[in-house]
């Protein structure tokens, strides 16, 4: 019966979100990572390539509970395609609203998810700055 409530509970988003695998890899050699974990152990790291000036590849690992991985894949889904202004607009909050249903005792796993991602922006937008630099 506790099972049942778990689906009945969450929004299909919630549920796309929190079991989707196909953005779950490393990407070695990436334009942007960035590595975060969070105060309860959760660890992300996230993965961005860019092409024509547009995130067109995200990925994401994670370890820790699926509210974790349902704001990561959230991430990636409200970033792809977007320029890196526009993804320095995504908040943990863009990520609640998504999934509707996140649990209240764990919205800071869409900080995490944000949190990290924001570092694989920056970690980007230094090696643009340096490369700019030296040519």
């Amino acid at each position: 019966m506790r099972n049942l409530d778990f689906w009945n509970r969450h929004s299909s988003q919630y549920l796309e979100m929190a079991f989707e695998t196909a953005y779950k890899e490393v990407l070695h050699h990436p334009d942007g990572y960035g590595r975060r974990v969070g105060d309860c152990g959760d660890m992300v790291e996230f993965f961005v390539k860019l092409s024509d000036h547009r995130l067109a590849h995200i990925s994401f690992t994670a370890q820790g509970c699926l509210n974790t991985t349902a704001c990561c894949n959230t991430v990636v889904a409200l970033a792809r395609g977007k320029t890196i202004d526009q993804a320095w607009e995504i908040t943990p909050e863009d990520v609640k609203d998504y999934l509707r249903t996140l649990p209240e005792d764990h919205e800071h796993c869409a900080q995490l998810a944000v949190g990290g991602f924001y570092l694989a922006l920056s970690d980007y937008q230094a090696k643009w700055k340096k490369t700019e630099k030296t040519a």
